[in-house]
């Protein structure tokens, strides 16, 4: 069990996990975020959302810590956690732990002419295809499509097809994860894991000393999170895709779907006294 009295990170997807799958409601959440807030616990956002998307959201939230974007591309650090990176006029450091999207499409559009594989991803649909394989209103669409270091797609071929596209992307040092709608192409050395890991040495080397961490998500993209952190709360999905971690001892796989699942999570790990 862990208090809310010692240092302590929360890392948490979005989709399917602190938000509904379907409506995106976090309302089941508030009562834990204000709890988490009160106790000074940061409450880490790590997802496949972009930064455009992530920020209403931050705000609405009313969250002060960093934030992930694109499955461990990008970091987004508030003053408060800056050392010596260069902050920008809204008060956000931004630190790129993956691939840019402009390579990432280039290495894509040269797959496809040379393999003849068959996907789509977000450089390829109009505005309204995004909304409708989302759920999205236009102006989150267009939010989703403001990416700086990853493409969602959707995979139209075999899986044996997958094999080989995967392959083709190690060897233009890329790599491919399984979000819970999305496949998502980012940098190799890009994951929601390491990100984790670099904000956990960075928030001990702010405070002098070691940091527990609880990671919360409901997809295989979070799989590196759950490997990393001293926690993990798997929550139940809305979907049929198997979720292995390192070490099942200190995983929690709860009952409830969504934000529901993420207070059943947090409930099951934190002490109540």
């Amino acid at each position: 069990m862990f208090s809310l009295a010692q240092p302590l990170l929360i890392f948490t997807d979005l989709d399917g996990s602190l938000l509904d799958h379907d409506t995106y409601d976090h309302s089941p959440a508030i009562e834990w975020l204000a709890r988490l807030k009160a106790a000074d616990v940061p409450v880490i956002l790590n997802t496949s959302k972009t930064a455009a998307e992530v920020l209403p959201l931050y705000h609405e939230l009313g969250l002060d810590a960093p934030f992930v974007t694109e499955n461990g591309g990008c970091v987004y650090l508030p003053e408060s956690w800056v050392i010596n990176e260069d902050v920008d006029v809204d008060g956000w450091a931004r630190v790129v732990l993956g691939a840019s999207r402009s390579r990432i499409l280039t290495v894509l559009e040269a797959i496809r002419e040379t393999e003849s594989l068959r996907f789509r991803g977000f450089a390829d649909m109009t505005h309204q295809e995004v909304m409708t394989l989302t759920g999205l209103d236009e102006p989150s669409a267009r939010r989703a499509c403001q990416r700086e270091a990853s493409e969602p797609l959707i995979w139209r071929d075999s899986e044996t097809a997958l094999d080989h596209f995967r392959l083709e992307l190690i060897g233009a040092g890329l790599e491919l994860t399984r979000g819970g709608r999305f496949h998502h192409v980012m940098g190799e050395t890009c994951s929601k894991g390491r990100a984790c890991g670099w904000l956990i040495s960075r928030l001990e080397q702010r405070l002098g000393t070691s940091v527990s961490s609880i990671a919360l998500g409901d997809g295989p993209n979070d799989v590196s999170m759950f490997d990393t952190v001293d926690a993990a709360v798997i929550i139940r999905g809305k979907h049929d895709q198997p979720i292995e971690v390192r070490d099942e001892a200190r995983t929690y796989r709860t009952h409830e779907h969504g934000p529901h699942g993420w207070v059943e999570g947090l409930e099951h790990w934190i002490s109540a006294s």
